[in-house]
């Protein structure tokens, strides 16, 4: 389908497609009749349905770019120093969740979740998931009635007809999957309302959860696994990356039912951290290992990534554009936007002046979450056995440590600086009184550590090259990879047959040997046995090794809600940790001897939440739509 084409179908399609978002339709009820783009003509051929689902992918928000400072790790992971309280770190802290819809319900804050200035064709500021999914659900709804009710794809293979539906039932899962494990359980549109009076009342969350999981399972065996190998997608051959296909339905088929058996969605707020439901966990592990399968049978595009290679899965720089997330990365959607200097990674930086930026937004990994990474032979840092040493508190750590923080003494700056600055910047001075933590200098660091995971080398206000660093450095978070695929089996397989050694039967991976094949690709020690010998003895290290391998990814917020570990203790504190330098080795900081080694909590950091925390709030307009579409409780 032709831009022209498509930007007036859009703009009679908007009357149409708004279900509970809001969006008034007068504008468009006087309009021309030559102006209404023919339905007949719209999903005639797959060239132009395609086009009228292409849009699909544009409604999906780049969550890393999305707005001016990084705002994505609202967990116990990230701790903000904030001058102005502007983003929703900063407020989430503070049990302040309906900060994001603005001072009036209008969703004017810059947040991901809601935006007042949404539109189909918004800029990536504009993006946000209420208003997508609503309109992309409706355009689900329409696009499958063409086919199957109104029989209106015409001059199509079968094939091609397989390719639209999948990509439709795919969309119509996804977004009522975003909704769901960020507002709880929504009516489930799966037909075209047209006129029909508003009476929708909200179901239980595992109603919805099947539904969606109907859609994903449809989606799943219509689609191809590559598109490349497909008469339609060689027409776009090397181009297809994006676009749903077999493996991102199935991925979502097994996180849509892993999120349904956990304890959050089986048992509500007043539930227990233990309590899954073992049917649907069940169900989530055949659908992952049916991904695992094809992988490991070499029948997929997606392998696991090299851990030299381990940095391209969240950033590529100089690289011709390409988007992060090599062979790993399963479900992406569009970035909107290449440039993720200062928005991004100068975001991780204490001081104007190393960042090259004075936004007063600084955003620095708490040290309780860099507790959960734990030592290279595998154990955690508590555990009496694990070698953890208070006076080298960085040596002999998980392989992922190095790749994820900077701590004391890491060399920062590789430009050679006068004395004055090269004391006080080339090297992380994290120690207590140090200069990065010192607000003389800048915005201080407040946890004693620096985000390094998503800050490629050069990152900084003098190694920086203005044509490179400015406008070859990209960040970009996957929705799923690979990695979370064995992550979220792993718990799925134990939980649903209850048991460290629980599997899906088509496959011999056990829950045990999934966490295992993540930790071998790190170096890391595989789960000591110890931890395997029972089902509460394993589940604290499933949590672990999900917080360190996809750690600042965007999954901590949802993960503690769903595991009802959100208002409880250690997960509501942020922590900094405090020690005196001893020793400082420039080329080996992981050997630095510190003294008085301490952590405590970071004032104003404890979370004092409530029940109702567990679910957003919704915009009062849109709860106000009918009478049975009910707020979140506690709201």
């Amino acid at each position: 389908m032709n831009n022209n084409l498509l930007k007036k179908y859009v703009t009679v399609l908007a009357c149409l497609l708004i279900v509970l978002g809001g969006v008034s339709c007068t504008d468009y009820l006087d309009r021309a009749p030559e102006s209404i783009i023919n339905e007949n003509e719209v999903f005639k051929n797959f060239t132009n349905f395609q086009g009228f689902t292409e849009e699909m992918y544009m409604l999906i928000p780049d969550i890393a770019k999305h707005t001016w400072c990084s705002s994505f790790n609202w967990g116990d992971d990230e701790h903000q120093y904030d001058g102005e309280g502007r983003y929703f770190n900063y407020h989430i802290d503070r049990g302040n969740f309906r900060w994001y819809l603005g001072p009036n319900d209008d969703g004017s804050r810059e947040c991901f979740l809601y935006r007042n200035n949404w539109s189909p064709r918004s800029d990536r500021m504009a993006k946000d998931i209420w208003n997508s999914a609503w309109y992309s659900i409706r355009k689900c709804n329409l696009g499958i009635a063409a086919v199957e009710e109104k029989g209106l794809l015409v001059d199509a293979t079968e094939e091609e007809s397989n390719m639209i539906l999948g990509q439709l039932y795919f969309f119509r899962g996804f977004w009522h999957f975003q909704l769901m494990q960020y507002w709880g359980p929504m009516p489930y549109i799966d037909r075209d309302l047209g006129g029909e009076k508003l009476d929708l009342p909200r179901p239980t969350y595992h109603e919805c959860a099947q539904k969606a999981g109907d859609d994903f399972r449809k989606a799943a065996d219509l689609l191809p696994v590559n598109w490349d190998d497909t008469g339609p997608g060689r027409r776009t051959m090397g181009n297809n990356e994006l676009r749903a296909n077999k493996i991102w339905a199935l991925a979502y088929l097994g996180k849509n039912y892993l999120w349904a058996g956990s304890p959050l969605m089986t048992h509500g707020p007043s539930g227990s951290p233990d309590a899954y439901d073992a049917t649907f966990c069940q169900k989530a592990a055949a659908a992952f290992a049916e991904i695992i399968d094809l992988v490991e049978r070499g029948q997929t595009q997606y392998s696991l990534v090299a851990f030299e290679n381990y940095s391209t899965l969240f950033y590529t720089f100089k690289d011709g554009w390409r988007i992060p997330g090599s062979t790993e990365a399963i479900v992406r959607g569009p970035s909107f936007e290449n440039n993720s200097r200062w928005r991004q990674s100068e975001s991780y930086h204490p001081g104007a002046e190393l960042g090259g930026g004075a936004d007063p937004q600084r955003l620095f990994p708490a040290a309780n979450y860099v507790n959960f990474f734990g030592m290279k032979n595998g154990l955690p840092t508590d555990d009496n056995a694990s070698g953890f040493d208070r006076t080298h508190p960085w040596k002999d750590r998980d392989p992922r440590f190095y790749t994820n923080f900077i701590f004391d003494g890491v060399q920062v700056v590789s430009t050679k600086l006068d004395d004055d600055k090269g004391a006080l910047w080339t090297y992380a001075n994290l120690y207590s009184g140090g200069s990065y933590r010192n607000a003389v200098y800048g915005n201080p660091c407040e946890t004693g550590y620096m985000l390094r995971k998503f800050v490629t080398p050069g990152c900084n206000g003098w190694d920086k090259d203005a044509d490179n660093y400015a406008n070859a450095f990209m960040i970009m978070l996957t929705w799923v990879r690979l990695a979370d695929v064995y992550l979220m089996y792993a718990e799925s397989a134990a939980q649903g047959y209850q048991s460290p050694a629980g599997k899906d039967s088509r496959i011999a991976l056990t829950a045990v040997d999934a966490i295992n094949k993540i930790r071998d690709r790190a170096g890391a020690g595989r789960v000591d046995g110890k931890f395997t010998g029972s089902l509460a003895a394993f589940m604290p290290e499933v949590r672990r090794e999900r917080a360190v391998e996809l750690a600042f990814e965007g999954h901590r917020f949802n993960d503690l809600r769903r595991w009802l570990l959100f208002d409880k203790a250690p997960y509501n504190v942020k922590t900094s940790q405090e020690f005196d330098r001893v020793t400082f080795d420039a080329d080996n900081p992981e050997e630095n001897q510190v003294a008085n080694f301490r952590e405590a909590p970071i004032p104003n950091t404890e979370r004092k939440f409530e029940s109702k925390h567990y679910w957003l709030p919704i915009n009062t307009k849109d709860v106000n739509l009918y009478e049975g579409f009910s707020q979140n409780q506690g709201w």
